[in-house]
């Protein structure tokens, strides 16, 4: 005999755990607050997700899933290498200022706080930021096939470069940052692909 099935949406509360670690952090949310966000029952988020490091993992590649269909998204319309490095940037910018800014990013909450002490997490943290990565640089060598970005430029230390800029961004947008602020960033950014 099976038992009855889940009575939530998998997504939708782990979307709202999303919010909690990305604004609280993992150490920061409580068992509390993720029931109270999730609005689930702590009996019931253990049974579905065994421990508070579980729903962690679970937002996590949720997180991902959301984050990377967002940014292709953003990116797609573009035919232009160095267009869809601008669209990425600013991609970011918007997600780095006013309340989404000051709320965060997982990726980077994730990183900071757990990825040194759990060999998991950090192989999870290390996979978001290579795919980041391998799209700035598919996005670079576009745009040096197509003449939008310098040939003379090494792609590969390049998006690394981008990767760190923009993962810099949602740990500067965490104090408030404007719109303005963080489109200037974006600016200047693109003159590295000059």
């Amino acid at each position: 005999m099976r038992g009855r099935p889940r009575a939530f949406d998998a997504d939708m509360v782990l979307d709202r755990a999303i919010d909690v670690f990305s604004a609280q952090g993992y150490h920061g949310a409580s068992i509390g607050d993720l029931a109270e966000a999730m609005q689930l029952t702590p009996g019931s988020i253990y049974k579905a997700f065994a421990d508070k490091r579980g729903i962690l993992l679970a937002a996590f590649a949720r997180y991902r899933v959301v984050r990377s269909t967002k940014l292709r998204t953003a990116i797609e319309p573009f035919p232009l290498g160095r267009d869809k490095i601008r669209a990425a940037l600013t991609f970011y910018a918007e997600a780095a200022h006013g309340a989404l800014g000051q709320r965060g990013c997982l990726v980077v909450a994730t990183a900071t706080e757990l990825a040194a002490a759990d060999p998991v997490v950090a192989e999870r943290v290390t996979a978001a930021h290579a795919a980041n990565e391998a799209v700035m640089k598919d996005c670079i060598l576009l745009g040096q096939a197509d003449g939008s970005i310098s040939a003379g430029i090494d792609a590969s230390d390049t998006a690394r470069a981008l990767l760190c800029l923009l993962q810099g961004m949602r740990v500067v947008g965490k104090t408030g940052r404007s719109r303005t602020q963080m489109i200037a960033v974006a600016d200047v950014a693109m003159k590295l692909l000059d």
